[in-house]
């Protein structure tokens, strides 16, 4: 589990960046809005482990 956290705070890094880079979020706001990032992407990431899809082909 420990890879997938490391994966998941990797990701909301790698978002954070291209915000600011995009213009979209200044540096000097990074600490308010990288919580809801990575809230997000672990939400994400852990609900789609636990209950993988139904997709699976016969």
């Amino acid at each position: 589990m420990k890879s997938i956290d490391e994966q998941i705070l990797r990701t909301s890094k790698e978002i954070i960046v291209k915000f600011i880079e995009l213009g979209r979020l200044s540096p000097a706001s990074v600490h308010e809005s990288f919580r809801d990032i990575y809230a997000t992407v672990n939400e994400t990431v852990k609900k789609n482990i636990k209950s993988p899809s139904d997709d699976t082909e016969s």
